[in-house]
């Protein structure tokens, strides 16, 4: 039988598309605006076909027929208003176009993914207006906050997924993989050890190729290594004096606030301060900046932002994190080369889905639910989970109420599914 075949918008280095490939699917096209991400992308997928450019500028006639899935998370910037002057309002153009495409294409799923923010964006009116949009091209849609270190990712990644499919399924995410146990965070089977223990002493030389330290010791170790004999862009930044210092003072779960106050950086005093005496709401101020951090070892790392070779330090070694353990942190495998500068590079890996995480959904999809039609509902079905917590901020209740509207008024929804409808369609 012929692979499902995806098509990968916003596509990135190609964290879902690695996912869904290794879930048994054909990425049989992808797209994106950055030139380095790109790059990245065709290297490790040279049989799919790639359109470098501007979203605006894709026309349906150039995507493939019968697609099965497609996947994307369109940035959020989340400023604008409801109804049609928010389809019309530029500043919400990726998701208006991801939209376009959708309903284009008519894939049987879509996957979109973002971040946790996208939750109460504009007060969760974004995510409210998004969800209308798929319901109103005729799609199921489930939409839940995944928490990646309970799918074996070894970092503490919190993202938002909606997937729908227009042939009749009530789509279930799959159950977690791991165990979590205690402090949500905390005592989990996916750690920071787990996932780099066997690699080899890590370099200041960005061109360097070094051979594996130790055989692999757990089954993430054996697919990070992807059967390569020898390991490249395993380097980290040299440190001057001052911060080298200050990372060798530092213990596991400690950052710059626990350091003596003589050796905190005067950028990280000044915005810490500030934060307190400016006069802002308290509610507004958020945590003092953390600065550097020490890992722990055996626990999930931290979420792997472009700032994670500056910030995060190794949980035993007095360095910064390497670019090859952000990226197995992200479950990429080691031949997995990210083009361009350090920082590029580092932005790829941050900005990916874990491709781990996305291979255990792409499964999901395929081997629980499948592609053909069960049946054709007469109102879209649509079903959330905001958060796996007891409790919940003031913010998320408010995109809670709006959300629970597309749900709590049939005829009212009908009618508000059609409105929207003739929004993003004219």
């Amino acid at each position: 039988m012929s692979k499902p075949k995806a098509i990968a918008l916003f596509c990135g280095a190609g964290g879902l598309s690695l996912g869904f490939k290794r879930a048994g699917y054909d990425v049989a096209f992808a797209t994106d605006i950055n030139h380095d991400a790109l790059a990245s992308y065709t290297a490790y997928f040279p049989n799919t076909t790639v359109f470098e450019g501007d979203i605006r500028d894709l026309h349906p006639s150039s995507l493939p027929s019968n697609v099965d899935v497609l996947l994307g998370g369109p940035p959020c910037q989340g400023f604008s208003s409801a109804g049609q002057q928010f389809w019309d309002d530029p500043r919400n153009k990726l998701l208006s176009e991801y939209v376009r495409i959708l309903d284009a294409v008519r894939p049987k799923w879509f996957l979109m993914e973002n971040v946790e923010g996208l939750l109460t964006a504009w007060n969760g009116q974004y995510l409210c207006e998004c969800v209308k949009a798929m319901l109103s091209l005729g799609y199921n849609v489930s939409l839940e906050k995944l928490y990646a270190h309970a799918y074996g990712i070894p970092q503490r990644r919190k993202r938002v997924v909606l997937v729908g499919n227009r042939l009749g399924h009530i789509f279930k995410f799959p159950p977690a993989s791991h165990n979590v146990s205690g402090a949500i965070f905390r005592k989990s089977e996916a750690t920071f050890a787990q996932a780099t223990s066997d690699l080899p002493s890590a370099t200041t030389d960005p061109s360097a190729t070094l051979e594996y330290a130790t055989p692999p010791d757990n089954e993430l170790q054996e697919i990070l290594r992807a059967n390569t004999l020898q390991i490249a862009q395993h380097f980290f930044f040299a440190q001057g004096a001052d911060q080298q210092a200050r990372i060798e003072i530092l213990k596991p779960g400690q950052t710059m606030k626990d350091l003596p106050v003589e050796m905190q950086h005067a950028s990280f005093r000044r915005r810490a301060n500030r934060r307190v005496s400016d006069g802002t709401p308290t509610e507004k101020r958020g945590g003092a900046p953390s600065g550097i951090k020490r890992l722990f070892s055996d626990e999930p790392a931290l979420t792997v932002t472009g700032a994670a070779m500056r910030e995060f330090v190794h949980p035993s070694e007095h360095r910064t994190l390497s670019l090859r353990e952000c990226a197995r942190l992200q479950t990429f495998p080691d031949d997995f080369h990210f083009s361009g500068p350090a920082s590029a590079a580092l932005q790829q890996i941050a900005n990916a889905v874990p491709p781990l995480l996305a291979e255990q959904v792409g499964r999901h999809i395929k081997e629980e639910f499948g592609f053909t039609v069960v049946y054709t509902p007469k109102r879209p079905h649509f079903e959330f989970t905001l958060t796996q917590s007891n409790g919940m901020s003031p913010a998320l209740r408010r995109t809670e109420l709006l959300l629970k509207e597309l749900i709590d008024d049939e005829e009212k929804q009908l009618q508000l599914f059609e409105e929207t409808r003739r929004y993003i369609t004219s």
